[in-house]
Order: C-alpha cells, then structure tokens, then sequence
C-alpha cells in the first residue's frame, strides 16, 4: 500500500504564495508518477500539475502554467507544488494523488492513491 499525506494549505491574498508538500511512505517503489488535483465544492477533481517519479519533465493544467511549480525531492519522498501569483479561483481542496502506470496523465481514473486533501483559500 501507498499513503500519502499533503500539508502547506493554508489561507492566502490575492497574488500571494503557497507551497503544498505531499509526503509518500509505503511500496512507493512501484510508482510511476505523481500530480496535484483540486476541487471545489459541487464540482469534479481538476487536474492542476503532474511529474514522473523521477521528477522530470512536469506538465501542467493551461490556467497555472507560469505560476505553479510542481517538483520532486525523490531521497525524501516529498513532492511540492509551489503556488505564486494567487487568484481566488485558486481557493480548492489541493490533493496528492500517485500512479503505478507509467506516462503522463491528467485522469483522476488513472492514479490509484490519494491523500486526503489540503484546504487552500484565497481571498483578500
């Protein structure tokens, strides 16, 4: 089994930054990737960031390229997404979720692990 654990949300202005961390423990030899998905209230999982476990070549959801950096510390486990220039249509529940397949993807279907969420708001 695969656990995964996010923390760093938090409540932030408008144009301000946040960096979420995700922390894996368990058989996480057999992943293949990892990415960030959000969602707010009444609506479906959004894709926002996802990168290969080896931690190269990130993709991106089209509306966070340029603000959000995803990344990995593979020795530790730990993968970031770094949030700068906030906007209130930031403000979701931001989850870690970890795929055994390998390729990108930005299906929530096709990741078999997920944290259980953290809160990030934006608002002046």
């Amino acid at each position: 089994q695969v656990e995964l654990v996010e923390s760093g949300g938090a409540l932030a202005q408008p144009g301000g930054s946040l960096k979420l961390s995700c922390v894996a423990s368990g058989r996480t030899w057999s992943l293949y990737g990892v990415a960030w998905f959000r969602q707010t209230p009444g609506q479906g999982r959004e894709f926002v960031a996802g990168i290969p476990w080896s931690g190269h070549l990130p993709y991106y959801l089209d509306s966070v390229q340029g603000r959000f950096t995803i990344s990995r510390d593979g020795p530790n486990e730990y993968t970031y997404l770094q949030m700068n220039s906030l906007k209130p249509e930031d403000t979701a529940v931001y989850y870690c979720a970890a795929r055994t397949v390998p390729g990108p993807s930005r299906a929530q279907s096709e990741y078999q692990h997920w944290g259980r969420g953290t809160q990030v708001t934006v608002s002046p």
